[in-house]
């Protein structure tokens, strides 16, 4: 063979060892970029989340559930912090509010986030190992999505002890953070609230529990409103409290919220006149009317609606102190440190008559804000109850008369009684 045609052979075999090496390459890069696009199809991270901070609250899920601990009476096991809210400039002259509820009414946080401007502290109750994966994939995809949710609500977990927690896998953890909005998340909660039924079943309600595990998740604030999910504060109450506050206040002393009860929830008032013009129609009622008049009497709704009109702009400040008398059971703010709920009481009855009794045994005195409050979504009527209600109430009664006995122990130098 010619010289030139040697050349021009090896030539040739040069080229199209170069063009199989460059389509090895795009080959390789091709597979490579569509790996990842298989990966995070299976795996999405929600519009509005960064992958490394999506990353960074599923591996803070695996530690909390490892770090699952049993409350004192070996019933429940107890995770705290399961995705804590992000980190912010909150003072510690401030007032969290703290709540709790099954997955049935995880729905009701909506209200709750939009009515209060403050840290959220919320305890979930799961009685089976399917609850206890839908209220983390329900948590992790409220925390993507919503960022009020993200930035301000921190959410703990109690479930049975007959089972652990474990987080489900990505793909599955993911199934409701896909969904297109915040609004869509809250809507799919409220959707499969329906199939769950609460104080229902063969696994106590624990709100007593549930109450402590949230007051104790409020961080650094030195004030604490407990509410029931269901429940939504009036606008301005916590940064008319810090007003309040600022000037000093007695550290023996809670701060009684007068509730309500709103028969339609289509617009819920924010101040203090409006509640009034609905209370004269009948739309707005005493919390409890119907049910235990008595549990609220102490609050004296009468004298506190003819109070005198405030100006605008006015401060919140103390209506009048109150004695308490069985059986009152005020929602209030109080101190960080105030006595913890006793946590035998369990399903319907006494559950916070129980600590206001100890409130008063202790020594605290109950002072009633003059144009805070709160309401209750829909009238309290006897028909909404379950079945089990008065078995569980006589039960908790027998529970309530050792208890007392209990205080008078606890607090020998009292000279208040419950």
């Amino acid at each position: 063979m010619p010289p030139t045609m040697r050349c021009s052979f090896f030539r040739v075999a040069l080229i199209a060892l170069l063009l199989v090496a460059l389509l090895q390459l795009l080959y390789l890069s091709l597979l490579s970029n569509l790996h990842g696009q298989l990966h995070r199809s299976a795996y999405p991270v929600p519009v509005g989340a960064s992958h490394s901070g999506s990353q960074v609250q599923k591996e803070h899920l695996r530690a909390a559930t490892v770090g699952g601990i049993l409350d004192s009476s070996g019933q429940y096991w107890i995770y705290r912090n399961l995705l804590p809210h992000e980190k912010g400039n909150w003072k510690d002259l401030d007032v969290a509010l703290a709540s709790h509820a099954s997955i049935n009414n995880l729905g009701h946080l909506q209200d709750l986030v939009q009515h209060w401007d403050g840290r959220i502290s919320l305890a979930l109750f799961a009685s089976s190992a399917m609850q206890s994966k839908l209220a983390i994939k329900l948590m992790y995809a409220l925390s993507q999505l919503c960022p009020h949710v993200r930035q301000r609500v921190s959410f703990h977990l109690a479930c049975k002890s007959s089972f652990r927690v474990t987080i489900p896998d990505l793909e599955e953890l993911s199934e409701f953070a896909t969904l297109p909005t915040c609004e869509a998340v809250f809507s799919k909660a409220a959707d499969m609230g329906h199939k769950v039924v609460n104080y229902a079943g063969n696994a106590s309600y624990p709100n007593n529990l549930l109450r402590n595990v949230a007051r104790a998740g409020i961080g650094s604030a030195a004030y604490v409103l407990v509410v029931d999910i269901d429940m939504v504060p009036s606008e301005g109450l916590r940064s008319g409290f810090v007003n309040l506050a600022t000037g000093g206040v007695d550290p023996q002393m809670v701060f009684v919220v007068p509730a309500f009860e709103i028969r339609h929830t289509r617009r819920l008032p924010n101040a203090k006149e409006e509640l009034m013009r609905l209370y004269q129609v009948g739309e707005v009622r005493a919390f409890y009317e119907e049910l235990c008049p008595r549990c609220q009497a102490p609050t004296n709704y009468s004298y506190w609606i003819n109070l005198p009109e405030k100006k605008p702009g006015a401060k919140l400040g103390v209506a009048y102190v109150v004695e308490w008398r069985d059986p009152w059971e005020p929602f209030y703010i109080g101190s960080a440190d105030v006595p913890a709920y006793d946590e035998r009481f369990k399903q319907y009855g006494f559950n916070r008559i129980s600590q206001a009794c100890e409130l008063n045994m202790a020594g605290f005195s109950f002072a009633v804000l003059d144009s805070a409050f709160l309401l209750h979504k829909g009238h309290k009527l006897p028909g909404d109850f379950h079945s089990q209600k008065d078995a569980e109430n006589r039960r908790n009664r027998q529970l309530f008369r050792g208890f007392k006995e209990e205080l008078k122990l606890r607090y020998p130098e009292s000279l208040r009684h419950c």
